[in-house]
């Protein structure tokens, strides 16, 4: 096709982007955000697309340029160049899906090619980014550095040497800052100007760390988190893990709190323990591996006494399952969470916020709220920070599982602070199996047949986190001879 063709069915796609069922683009309602299908994006531009709906990953391909879109991620690379988009892409029913303006922002890279040294992420940026927050937080095993800007931004990580490790923030118009950090392994993290870019640097105290850097929204944030380096006893230590034998499965609510009501009065703390209970038997009939409940009938357990009773047992793992709800009766979808002091974005806040409300049913009077609340939840992401990057693992793989077995819409994997996370000595997540306010999910959920379908789902990511932990332990119980000879 020649230039002027394909800049033709451009303008084409452009115009027509917008029309419901017509002959361009048909829009797709997701997250209450405007989505078209990345394959009818790629037919109408005559690009070739690889992508399957279990890939991680899809690339779009021309003779000069290479998009590689992430699933659940809102930045793209065109050319290794990275551009944000306004909302991440989704894959709901094995469909991909990109924002609608996903078009004419990359529509035009994808026709004229990618001129070397190109910043495409300027393509459709506001005019300026500023910096609204540098904060720091320091964890016995990483340090997280969050940056909060006025809008999305790209950023390269530029470095990690063994003095200081950079990220440029690109096209950030304004702001410079210096935090001090001083915690035993960073020493400061400075924010400074480098042409019409911002520039991270995390001047390390001793021996640097590893970076692994992610994007949250609403409001937009780069999150950087740099573990220390492990030490030779901690390593040690850490090698020692043993075969995975015990999970604390914890249905969500009970008893005088019925969670989330239904259009005909479905209540969530019925459907989850039924779940709940078939997982069980799944897991120890076929998996030989022990399983504790936090509430085996229609009973109230505090959020506390949920993660205290995982901890007593010395679980591996802790997983609580829920249904969810929402003021719009449409809403529907399966999302999976993991603990932190950063949501991914207003959503999974009012997620939580939502799931954190049952500690006003604990009848605790006379005892302040606000700001023991604060602390106990600092003190409770504390405690899970040896775990995060454990708990985001087993998050991905059970909601993988749930999402390729299940009819049933992609939320995503998610973060934020919920109480009943908080305080696990283990890897730890959330489970929204659905959304019992939305009358087509109720009528599902209500099914034995569907029931046991999410039950088999959860088995299956469990089991195949499973079969990774065990595979590590025996690994790391070999002699460091046998490693070798690999």
């Amino acid at each position: 096709m020649s230039a002027r063709g394909l800049a033709g069915a451009l303008t084409v796609l452009l115009l027509s982007a917008t029309s419901w069922g017509g002959a361009g683009l048909p829009t797709i309602t997701h997250d209450g955000r405007p989505y078209v299908e990345l394959a009818r994006v790629a037919a109408s531009l005559q690009t070739r697309l690889d992508a399957t709906p279990a890939s991680t990953r899809a690339h779009l391909r021309t003779r000069d340029t290479v998009v590689t879109l992430t699933r659940n991620w809102a930045q793209v690379l065109i050319n290794g160049k990275p551009m944000v988009l306004d909302a991440p892409v989704r894959v709901k029913r094995g469909v991909w899906l990109v924002p609608q303006s996903f078009v004419g922002r990359v529509g035009p890279t994808l026709v004229a090619g990618a001129p070397a040294g190109a910043a495409p992420s300027r393509v459709g940026a506001p005019v300026e980014v500023s910096l609204e927050d540098l904060r720091v937080r320091s964890y016995p095993s990483f340090t997280r550095v969050v940056v909060e800007t006025s809008a999305s931004i790209a950023h390269r990580v530029e470095s990690s040497g063994p003095k200081e490790a950079r990220v440029r923030l690109i096209g950030l118009g304004s702001g410079a800052q210096v935090e001090e950090v001083r915690d035993g392994f960073i020493a400061e993290v400075r924010l400074e100007r480098a042409g019409p870019d911002g520039l991270v640097r995390v001047v390390f105290e001793g021996a640097a760390g590893t970076m692994r850097a992610s994007t949250l929204t609403d409001p937009p944030r780069l999150v950087l988190d740099v573990a220390r380096p492990v030490e030779p006893a901690a390593r040690e230590g850490r090698e020692q893990l043993g075969p995975l034998k015990m999970i604390v499965l914890d249905a969500g609510h009970g008893g005088h709190d019925s969670g989330a009501l239904g259009p005909t009065g479905l209540m969530e703390k019925d459907v989850v323990l039924d779940v709940t209970r078939r997982v069980t038997k799944l897991v120890e009939e076929r998996l030989g591996v022990k399983v504790r409940l936090t509430r085996d009938a229609d009973h109230f357990v505090t959020l506390r006494d949920r993660t205290s009773f995982a901890n007593r047992e010395r679980a591996d793992l802790f997983v609580s399952i829920h249904a969810n709800a929402h003021r719009e009766s449409a809403t529907d979808g399966v999302e999976t969470y993991f603990l932190s002091s950063e949501a991914t974005d207003s959503a999974a806040r009012q997620v939580a916020a939502l799931e954190n409300g049952v500690v006003q049913l604990e009848q605790s009077a006379g005892r302040p709220s606000g700001q023991v609340d604060i602390v106990k939840a600092i003190l409770w992401d504390l405690a899970q920070s040896e775990f995060h990057m454990e708990s985001s693992r087993l998050a991905e793989v059970v909601h993988d599982s749930m999402t390729q077995t299940l009819r049933i819409s992609n939320r995503g994997v998610k973060q934020a602070g919920f109480y009943v996370l908080g305080g696990a000595a283990m890897p730890a997540i959330l489970i929204e199996i659905g959304f019992v306010t939305n009358p087509r999910e109720e009528r599902r959920l209500k099914e034995t047949k569907y029931r046991d379908e999410i039950a088999r789902a959860i088995f299956a990511g469990l089991a195949e986190y499973k079969r990774a932990w065990d595979q590590r332990a025996r690994a790391a119980a070999e002699p460091p001879s046998m490693t070798r000879a690999r």
